[in-house]
């Protein structure tokens, strides 16, 4: 990688699951620190001492069952299979060009495990398009290999998207040192690289997916060269077995010494062979992705496994590409895209102005184009966004399915339409499955604004909003699906009208569009309580109306393609919310978690710890139970143990009261486990 673009990462702000009011000294035996995602050196340490707030640690040395914020760290949620939809336009391709991002969520060290007291964060939604994500980041000062950071893996998984670890070997301008490469790929008395299983063993005690190798410390020799091939066929026949993968970047060549070629060809053939696919540095010219192709091609692999480098860090969708070298528009892709820090969209706008729709704004129009609608691709934009030329993707599949719109961060967290905490806050891990296609919006008149919107959720931070004249009749495409419906299946979907009046309908296609670009064949069932007396319940405004599906299909079984809502205005300008989606056949609350506890303190902090509760969780979550017998919201993770910061007494108050509750796939809740903690 061309060190004059590099960003050094830095380190950061201290974890905390949200902010929260602040704790006075608890005395449990242990310490109750944050934890921070891993990040390790291969095996010897730098000279002298770690700047503040990092840890130097010896990768060699890990091992899991020593490791005390492993619990904070491990993803909870499995790699969901995905399928391709008929393509939302003529442009995008299924089984072509696929799409990788590196990206930094924060800094190499004190970036926290479950997620922040701050909604300024890349909460990136647009999962559709990718098909690989790594968890870019390292530095020499900090530390080369990272394990990524829980929330986001199990956002990606939810998603279907594999998620990588970084292992990092900075050019020696950036104070790489080639021992550390020696660490890495260093061999034990039997002849194997004890590393490379070190790192099977992290990705698998994590839950990620395998393992992003960077080598760009130069001075190596062929020597050196010959033993990181065998180190990359060592990582990758390991991992396969543990359901891994291994990704080279373009860097170092067959003879040890680091320069970046910009192509596949006979000088880092050999690493290409050796990994399941590779970064193609940013050098590359539309002749050397064709070479490259070609030279994939030869080689019985996948042209698709390239993943040509693009920068976007500096200028993000302003950035020009030669976009006919790799997805011609009229001819078949040349190789895929690798995005190099694509969370420029919320990091070029000015700090402290970083709002989540100003974030989302910008994603939007990164992912999807300037017309922000997949459907309709504004061939005059020079940004040629994924939703032009790549298929989407969904994992929405299987019963029960809901959805709250929850994008991973918020202003407020919000039960039942309600503020059960008014602190900002950020965790992927919480994110629901969203929808792919942003947005598809159907009328013969004037399109209205569709968003995700932060003012106000039913559950969760968020909701979509709706806004506009709707002079004639709206359908907004929401989900692609594959949902079996039988004889007990119902949709409940829960709205609010803020301003005008509207009539909804819910749109459900029980079969594909006839051709890519086409509207799903849409049946509409009332959803307004007037219309035909389906049953509703409100509550603080929101309205939540169920309906049956299996008269939809004549036989009582089938299979529900695309699900979305058709507005009609009666009065307007309109300003309507969808809050909650959700499909099932029965609606069951997953069981308690046992052995809840508090497994250390410091001050105002807390450590809890809790056994899984049995069936399929969600996720869980934890309230404080006040005094005057409300609760306020404290956070939420899917892991089994999390960190609280900045607790303190209640007038009066000689115990906190915390409950915990297992949160199901239909946002059903379990009885409360209560934990007490005297101050």
């Amino acid at each position: 990688m061309n060190p004059s673009r590099r960003t050094v990462l830095i380190a950061g702000t201290a974890a905390g699951l949200f902010p929260l009011p602040a704790f006075a000294a608890a005395r449990p035996k242990a310490a109750a620190t944050p934890p921070y995602a891993s990040y390790w050196y291969p095996d010897s340490l730098p000279a002298g001492s770690p700047g503040p707030g990092i840890t130097w640690r010896s990768l060699k040395s890990w091992r899991a069952a020593d490791d005390p914020d492993l619990a904070f760290n491990a993803a909870s949620v499995p790699l969901a299979a995905r399928f391709t939809p008929t393509p939302a336009n003529t442009t995008a391709r299924a089984g072509q060009a696929r799409v990788q991002a590196l990206v930094s969520f924060g800094p190499t060290s004190a970036n926290p495990s479950q997620g922040s007291a701050t909604a300024d964060y890349y909460a990136l939604t647009h999962w559709a398009y990718l098909d690989e994500l790594v968890f870019w980041g390292g530095s020499a000062g900090e530390g080369l290999i990272l394990a990524p950071n829980a929330p986001i893996v199990d956002a990606a998984h939810r998603h279907g998207v594999p998620v990588l670890g970084n292992i990092f070997l900075p050019p020696v301008a950036y104070g790489g040192q080639l021992q550390w490469t020696r660490d890495l790929v260093q061999k034990d008395a039997s002849g194997h690289c004890p590393l490379a299983a070190q790192l099977v063993a992290v990705a698998a005690a994590h839950g990620f997916d395998g393992w992003f190798v960077n080598a760009e410390t130069g001075g190596g020799n062929t020597a050196l060269g010959r033993a990181v091939l065998g180190f990359v066929k060592e990582l990758r026949t390991l991992g396969a077995a543990r359901g891994q993968r291994v990704t080279w970047y373009d860097a170092m060549t067959v003879n040890g010494t680091v320069s970046w070629q910009g192509a596949l060809n006979s000088q880092n053939q050999a690493f290409f062979q050796a990994a399941d696919d590779m970064f193609v540095d940013f050098r590359w010219s539309a002749a050397t992705l064709a070479s490259s192709g070609a030279k994939a091609d030869q080689l019985n692999r996948s042209r698709y496994e390239l993943w040509a480098g693009v920068d976007i860090e500096s200028n993000g969708s302003g950035t020009p590409v030669d976009w006919d070298a790799i997805v011609p528009s009229g001819k078949p892709h040349v190789t895929s895209i690798g995005f190099y820090r694509p969370e420029w969209t919320r990091n070029h706008l000015p700090a402290g102005q970083r709002a989540p729709e100003d974030f989302h704004a910008a994603d939007d129009r990164f992912w999807t184009g300037r017309s922000l609608d997949p459907s309709r691709p504004d061939a005059s934009d020079p940004w040629r966004a994924p939703a032009v030329s790549v298929a989407d993707r969904s994992t929405v599949t299987s019963l029960p399915f809901a959805s709250v719109f929850n994008t991973g961060h918020g202003l407020r967290w919000y039960e039942d339409g309600a503020v059960t905490s008014d602190a900002a806050w950020n965790h992927l891990g919480l994110q629901d499955r969203l929808p792919a296609r942003r947005w598809v919006v159907r009328t013969a008149g004037q399109r209205p604004a569709v968003s995700f919107d932060f003012a106000d959720a039913w559950r969760g931070g968020s909701s979509v909003l709706v806004d506009g004249e709707l002079d004639q009749p709206v359908v907004v495409d929401v989900y692609a699906t594959r949902l079996p419906v039988g004889v007990n299946t119902v949709v409940e979907l829960t709205h609010r009208t803020d301003a005008g009046a509207v009539n909804v309908e819910l749109a459900v296609a029980t079969a594909e569009p006839s051709a890519a670009g086409a509207t799903p064949p849409y049946t509409y069932l009332a959803v307004n309580s007037i219309n035909r007396g389906r049953p509703v319940r409100s509550v603080n405004g929101w309205q939540t109306v169920t309906l049956p599906l299996t008269g939809l299909t004549g036989t009582g079984t089938g299979t529900v393609h695309a699900l979305g809502v058709r507005l009609t205005a009666t009065e307007g300008p309109v300003r309507w919310r969808l809050g909650g989606l959700a499909v099932r056949d029965t609606a069951t609350a997953p069981e308690a978690p046992t052995g809840a506890r508090v497994t250390a303190a410091t001050g105002g902090d807390l450590r809890l710890a809790w056994n899984a509760a049995p069936g399929a969780v969600r996720h869980y979550e934890l309230h404080r139970l006040l005094p005057d017998g409300t609760r306020r919201f404290l956070g939420g993770t899917c892991q089994r143990a999390c960190f609280l910061t900045g607790l303190q007494p209640e007038q009066g108050e000689t115990a906190a009261r915390f409950e915990l509750r297992a949160v199901g796939e239909l946002y059903t809740t379990s009885t409360p486990v209560t934990v007490t903690h005297p101050w």
